[in-house]
């Protein structure tokens, strides 16, 4: 048997999902350390390594991919947000809990970029307010998302008598959201964790408002 020569070898292609969570990553990655404004596509197709072309296959403009950068930013929190808010934690700890991971992200994020960086969904959409419909809408459905986790733990606060029974726990959810995006915002304009670091925590519990019946268990 004549054994036939081997063809050869293709240059291997790169898979397109690893291309479209480059542009993803890269994006989010750049607007969030820097701004929408002073960042193009030809700065995120450089920094992804990835061809112009490639990028307009997977999006038709930066403002749809600004808004998937959100949702991917979003779906990288969800599971803290989820181990946060257990029902098996004590609802006030959840808010302290929570709290302190917000403090860790705002930490590693400076740390890996050298300065504050704040709140990516909450930058974003202030930037864009007014502007950019789309990206608005995203943030916004993104704090509602985050604002029922605080509703949960609210009603828990109402009914094991932290919090009285009149408690309007949407506009109370919608508060503490204000609240948080306005520290982050604070801590970037000043480039600084230092506020965080001191007033995070006590500033939610006077913003929620709870009585604590007992020390919370260690």
């Amino acid at each position: 048997m004549v054994r036939q020569p081997n063809s050869p070898r293709r240059p291997a292609l790169k898979p397109a999902c690893d291309t479209k969570q480059k542009l993803i990553g890269t994006a989010l990655e750049l607007i969030w350390k820097s701004s929408y404004g002073s960042v193009s596509v030809d700065d995120i197709c450089k920094a992804a390594d990835v061809k112009k072309g490639s990028f307009y296959h997977f999006f038709p403009s930066k403002a749809d991919l600004a808004i998937a950068a959100l949702e991917e930013s979003y779906a990288s929190m969800k599971p803290e947000f989820d181990r946060v808010f257990s029902p098996e934690s004590p609802p006030l700890r959840r808010f302290e809990d929570l709290a302190e991971f917000f403090y860790q992200f705002q930490q590693a994020a400076a740390e890996k970029y050298g300065k504050v960086c704040g709140c990516p969904c909450a930058t974003l959409g202030c930037e864009m307010a007014g502007q950019e419909a789309g990206i608005v809408a995203k943030t916004r459905e993104i704090a509602q998302r985050q604002e029922r986790y605080y509703q949960s733990a609210l009603r828990d606060l109402v009914a094991d008598g932290l919090l009285p029974p009149i408690t309007d726990v949407k506009a109370k959810a919608e508060e503490i959201y204000a609240y948080f995006i306005g520290q982050t915002m604070s801590a970037r304009i000043q480039n600084s964790l230092d506020p965080l670091k001191r007033d995070l925590k006590s500033g939610l519990m006077r913003t929620i408002g709870a009585t604590q019946k007992a020390p919370l268990p260690a």
